[in-house]
């Protein structure tokens, strides 16, 4: 008696399930299925009131990119500074960031081939006074018959090295940036203190790298010291990406946007390179703004919009006018012969402020909807 009962009860069990699976197969199979072309939208004449169109046709507009880009110094306006005599740095003079004058002493080193220099000058002017007055002192003679011709111009010929020798030597103290006074000194024979040599800064700017500690044993013409930048100037190196590259022209203005001032500095782009950076796939442009203020410092990370001189042509519509469909791609309304109002898939280009440039689906003279588009969109779903 159990066995058939139990039977029983599996059958039951297994009918509901063949039952709920047929309901269940047959409401999915009822499902709507959504319509491959979607039907235009016919409106009341009171529903129709409410639409607003926009008629289409070519527009003139210039393209701005909006990129972001760091600070540097511009190199024209900026010098490093290297170690023009061997020796230990024996005081340091600035500080970094600190404001220089050209010519301002920068370091002192302990050097002897600034001494060597120094002494190579004494003796070289000391050389020239005695060969000059005896080349004098050879002409006088001539005149009354005491020498010979030749021996007065071999006079004249050691007078003449004698000073060129001279010469140089003194360049080379100008060229180790020896104090004028001290030049001086040394020609009208005064006695000078023991001399130091002194790094000087060959332009006015700021002390933007201090690369030598006091003691460091510098090379001559080889170990970087300093540097020293003019940053009422900077250049602002831009990345520029795809399509927007054939978008920037040399010259173009530009926009520096900080963060921190309440308005944005200008600048121009003044150069483009020619390469590809191969770690952010991009190409730099090189902004050149003025910085009377020093806002702008190196390594700063900054907005830049790039506006474009050359004009581009194309077909705009205001953004209001562009919707999104269930798989996110933009489309307008159009309006049609008979009154209607279709979908029409389009391309986006470029966003002209409240604009979009409609690079394709659409044509000059058709006329979208660019208020009341959500409410064709509700009544098309339904």
């Amino acid at each position: 008696m159990k066995f058939p009962r139990a039977l029983a009860i599996a059958a039951m069990a297994a009918t509901a399930i063949a039952s709920t699976s047929a309901c269940s197969h047959k409401a999915e199979s009822s499902a709507p299925q959504p319509s491959m072309t979607a039907r235009n939208v016919t409106l009341t004449a009171a529903q129709r009131a409410h639409i607003h169109l926009f008629t289409v046709a070519p527009s003139k507009y210039r393209e701005t990119v909006d990129t972001t880009g760091t600070v540097d110094f511009d190199n024209d306006q900026a010098a490093g500074v290297l170690a023009p005599f061997s020796g230990p740095v024996s005081r340091l003079l600035v500080s970094l960031g600190e404001q220089v004058h050209k010519g301002e002493p920068l370091a002192l080193v302990d050097s002897p081939d600034f001494a060597a220099a120094v002494s190579a000058y004494r003796k070289t002017l000391a050389t020239a006074r005695t060969a000059r007055r005896l080349a004098d002192l050879e002409k006088d003679l001539i005149r009354h018959h005491g020498v010979a011709q030749r021996e007065e111009d071999q006079a004249q010929t050691d007078a003449a090295n004698a000073e060129a020798d001279r010469d140089a030597a003194l360049q080379a103290l100008v060229a180790l940036n020896v104090d004028p006074q001290t030049i001086k000194d040394i020609q009208q024979g005064r006695p000078v203190a023991r001399i130091e040599g002194v790094i000087r800064s060959p332009i006015a700017g700021t002390v933007v790298e201090k690369l030598v500690r006091r003691g460091e044993l510098l090379q001559a013409g080889t170990t970087p010291c300093f540097t020293v930048a003019d940053l009422s100037r900077v250049w602002v190196l831009a990345q520029v990406f795809g399509a927007d590259i054939a978008s920037v022209s040399v010259g173009d203005p530009a926009e520096i946007v900080t963060g921190v001032a309440a308005t944005n500095l200008s600048g121009t782009v003044a150069n483009i390179s020619p390469l590809v950076d191969p770690n952010t796939r991009s190409v730099v442009a090189r902004v050149a703004v003025l910085n009377p203020h020093g806002l702008l410092r190196k390594q700063m990370y900054v907005r830049v919009l790039i506006h474009a001189r050359k004009e581009s042509t194309g077909l705009l519509v205001p953004v209001s006018a562009v919707l999104r469909d269930a798989e996110n791609l933009p489309f307008v309304y159009a309006a049609a012969a008979d009154g209607s109002f279709a979908r029409r898939h389009v391309t986006l280009g470029y966003r002209a402020g409240d604009q979009y440039d409609i690079a394709g689906g659409l044509r000059a003279g058709d006329a979208v909807v660019v208020e009341g588009g959500i409410v064709l969109q509700f009544i098309q779903n339904q």
